[in-house]
């Protein structure tokens, strides 16, 4: 029996570099797109997946993140004297209860694979999730809520897929596919950023995963490998025909690389234009933007 995946994993340790300025006092994952912390936006995805404990693996400087999710009674009672119900209710509901969120820090910087090792006391024996809050997600259900579905018919690993641009692949880890079912396919290997000409396929891993507990046994014996950190990709690569297995889904949904400059504004249009009350403003000033560009030349 397929145990249920209950508990995530949201590596936040990064420093957030490509943002400074501004991540020189406040965490990357606070950041607002639109009017919600990108850190927000993994949260609902990850309660909408019925995901009941929240692990944050953090470093040094991100006291602010832990604040966000705690209870603000003097704003609260504040909105509740002026009325202001529907704030409040906004307001409550980024609010954790006590017990559901744990802080564990990577103190040295050694990549992804470690920071999710960083949990493994907190993920014990049980599958998991992993979310990287830089990847944003719209879509009509989301994303992890898909691959719980999926999960509960594959069991195994799961990692989340798109098709990229061959000259894109280095960016990213490659699935080398055995079996093409659709929405999910079969990986028979997985590549860290390879070159575009040494790249197994278009489809590339992006930061939703479900785990079994397995991989965490495999990091614990990794040494590191592309760039000098210790690869959640090589983990996961060696569960490949084991009985678990790995299996890429290709989500139904558009995915924003809010790690980059050019990403996150991007996903503010777009979910800026999502916004009924923003929709007409933001579209008008869109369309003058394009024509006085045209214009001009």
């Amino acid at each position: 029996m397929k145990r249920e995946v209950t508990k995530a994993i949201f590596p936040v340790a990064g420093m957030g570099t490509r943002f400074l300025p501004a991540t020189k006092s406040v965490p990357k994952e606070i950041m607002t797109l639109v009017d919600r912390p990108l850190i927000q936006y993994a949260i609902d995805e990850a309660r909408a997946a019925g995901i009941k404990e929240f692990i944050f693996v953090t470093s040094r400087g991100k006291g602010a993140l832990e604040d966000y999710f705690d209870h603000a009674p003097q704003l609260e009672q504040e909105l509740r004297r002026k009325g202001k119900s529907e704030l409040l209710e906004t307001l409550q509901s980024t609010n954790m209860d006590s017990g559901a969120i744990a802080y564990i820090r990577q103190h040295k910087a050694l990549g992804l694979g470690h920071a999710v090792w960083c949990a493994r006391r907190l993920i014990a024996d049980e599958p998991f999730a992993v979310i990287l809050p830089d990847d944003v997600i719209a879509a009509e259900k989301p994303c992890l809520q898909q691959m719980v579905e999926a999960y509960a018919e594959t069991g195994g690993n799961m990692v989340a897929a798109m098709e990229v641009a061959p000259d894109k692949a280095s960016s990213y880890g490659v699935l080398d596919v055995s079996d093409d079912m659709g929405s999910m396919v079969k990986v028979r290997g997985m590549v860290e950023k390879p070159k575009a000409e040494e790249a197994p396929s278009n489809l590339a891993v992006i930061g939703r995963y479900i785990l079994s507990p397995s991989v965490l046994s495999s990091l614990s014996s990794m040494e590191a490998g592309a760039g000098g950190e210790i690869q959640l990709t090589d983990a996961i690569a060696s569960e490949i025909g084991s009985e678990n297995g790995v299996y890429g889904y290709r989500f139904r949904g558009q995915r924003f690389d809010c790690g980059s400059k050019s990403g996150f504004l991007q996903a503010t249009v777009a979910f800026g234009l999502q916004r009924e009350e923003l929709r007409d403003d933001l579209s008008d000033y869109l369309h003058d933007i394009v024509n006085m560009g045209k214009a001009a030349e």
